[in-house]
């Protein structure tokens, strides 16, 4: 057995109802999101399947990536996705002390304060979503009460997931990555997909065939705000 869920269980969702597990709504939207970038090549190859199917996403970043790969990071906001601190050097709440880590998330919202343009730019129309409510998902989905408190109290959004692609899963067939998608989304579905150099594998036969699947069956996909 898996150690994790790819369909997150309703009895987990009511036990940590501080999380956002999933967007419930009538309008079929969905919330494609991205962990562990930005990654040269693989953030721009889904960049581009996203803009191929008129899709915006909600990307996850590591500090350390967005501080080594700016242009990377800047294209993701100019072409209209949203951002989430995913920590500066992806780190497992699990482990980790709560001051630790706290200051590990910090470290990677200067890193997006810094690197991100200005709020809004007529020249080049687009807009940085989530810099009023940052948003943040703890790595491995593993954090601590503790720090879930303390993101809260600093009014962060800790985003999970109501759907794991498992793209990152080596042991797993693309098509099997695939199946894990679309036989469990749903309206207000959280989909987590990494663009990592661990996942490719998966996700560049996954991403496509996703997106196109799910638009033909009626399906939205929004940022997450």
């Amino acid at each position: 057995m898996k150690p994790y869920w790819i369909k997150t269980n309703k009895f987990i969702k009511k036990l940590f109802p501080n999380y956002v597990w999933d967007i419930p709504n009538t309008e079929n939207k969905i919330y494609l999101t991205f962990d562990d970038g930005p990654t040269p090549e693989i953030t721009e190859w889904v960049l581009e399947q996203l803009k191929k199917h008129q899709a915006k996403a909600t990307f996850f970043c590591i500090g350390k990536n967005i501080n080594n790969h700016n242009d990377i990071y800047l294209k993701i906001i100019e072409e209209g996705h949203s951002i989430g601190n995913h920590t500066y050097n992806h780190l497992k709440g699990w482990i980790t002390t709560t001051e630790d880590y706290l200051d590990n998330i910090d470290l990677c919202k200067s890193e997006i304060d810094n690197a991100s343009p200005v709020r809004y730019r007529s020249d080049l129309n687009f807009t940085i979503c989530n810099l009023q409510t940052p948003l943040f998902r703890p790595p491995y989905g593993k954090i601590k009460n503790s720090q879930s408190k303390k993101l809260r109290q600093l009014d962060y959004k800790i985003i999970m997931w109501d759907v794991l692609s498992a793209d990152f899963d080596q042991t797993i067939t693309p098509e099997k990555c695939l199946e894990n998608v679309l036989n469990n989304v749903e309206s207000g579905s959280v989909i987590v997909f990494h663009d990592s150099a661990k996942a490719f594998k998966n996700l560049e036969y996954t991403l496509p065939k996703s997106l196109e699947i799910l638009k033909k069956r009626g399906y939205v996909f929004e940022v997450i705000r």
